[in-house]
């Protein structure tokens, strides 16, 4: 695809030779002749000077260098969206394996590829167009929208609900029991039944090996547009708000109430019965053991402002120094 072309597909304003031809994406310092790459983040705005890529997806601002640039407001976005052009995934044409086992009273919809050994019990309700890939498992009752892809090895448990475009990455469970149990009087724990499901609304992504627990009673919520990344969990009870990212290794205790466009960056824990607001964001290893206001951003652990957790930072890094210099005063 010449630059021409490609700009014109992104919406972006071409600097440079419009017949130059590329014939992958790459990162821009793994980044040859033929390539197109990116700069989003200021870090590496100086690579953009020497990188060896035809082309370089810039901000509008982004100063004239010798490499070709393809201007547009979003390059992080752009890009995602060039790189669909230069890589097909595998298509999944209609059909149903031979060795799925799929129970009578289950309903699917046109154009199913249901693959090896995957189980549908009574009772499933599935929509038009799913992918659903070897060794998966749907327990009796469960149901999914239009549009589904799901993985090998992922679960759905029962009474579960899942919207349409529900991407389901391999190993991802979807309504195992919530953790909840009640301590007997000879000090012996008794299992808590966890009759309700956990829903997943339209255009949610479930990444490898998170789990979604199923409420005890009422039922666990990730609303749409939400994604959850890999060994993510959501305990029992919890609502995630629309559009929330929850990136790796996240755990959400029971009950917990995540904000719509939150953003909890690797291993953030949240205690049960908590609030993080509309808009929050959590930095990595964040403890958050209370609420969280809308648009706060937060660090460390008890969880504090940003800004205040950076200047702690800062000083505890000179600790040490600061003892010396008492210590001399002291004698």
């Amino acid at each position: 695809m010449n630059l021409a072309e490609l700009a014109q597909h992104l919406g972006a304003t071409l600097q440079g030779d419009p017949a130059a031809e590329i014939t992958r994406v790459a990162g821009i310092e793994d980044a040859v002749p033929g390539d197109l790459t990116f700069v989003s983040n200021p870090k590496y705005a100086g690579l953009g000077r020497t990188t060896k890529a035809t082309a370089i997806l810039v901000e509008p601002g982004f100063p004239e260098i010798a490499t070709a640039t393809l201007r547009v407001e979003n390059p992080y976005l752009a890009f995602a969206r060039a790189i669909e052009l230069f890589y097909q995934p595998p298509a999944y044409a209609p059909g149903i394996h031979p060795t799925a086992a799929i129970a009578p009273t289950a309903r699917i919809g046109a154009n199913p590829h249901i693959g090896a050994y995957a189980v549908i019990g009574d009772h499933v309700t599935i929509g038009d167009n799913a992918v659903i890939l070897p060794h998966v498992v749907f327990y009796p009752y469960a149901h999914a929208g239009n549009n589904l892809l799901a993985h090998a090895h992922a679960i759905v448990r029962e009474h579960c609900y899942l919207g349409d475009n529900v991407i389901l990455q391999n190993g991802a469970i979807i309504g195992a029991d919530g953790f909840g149990f009640a301590r007997q009087s000879n000090g012996e724990w008794y299992k808590i039944v966890q009759s309700g499901p956990a829903v997943l609304e339209d255009n949610v992504e479930i990444q490898a090996n998170a789990c979604i627990d199923r409420a005890s009673i009422g039922e666990t919520r990730v609303h749409a547009g939400a994604k959850v990344d890999n060994l993510v969990q959501v305990g029992h009870g919890s609502t995630v708000g629309h559009n929330t990212l929850l990136c790796a290794q996240v755990g959400l205790a029971g009950s917990t109430n995540i904000g719509k466009n939150v953003i909890l960056a690797g291993q953030v824990g949240v205690a049960g019965h908590c609030t993080v607001g509309d808009g929050a964001t959590a930095t990595a290893q964040s403890g958050i053991p209370g609420d969280v206001a809308p648009g706060k951003v937060v660090s460390g652990y008890p969880a504090i402002d940003n800004r205040q957790w950076l200047r702690s930072v800062a000083l505890f890094n000179h600790l040490p120094e600061l003892l010396r210099e008492i210590k001399m005063k002291l004698k």
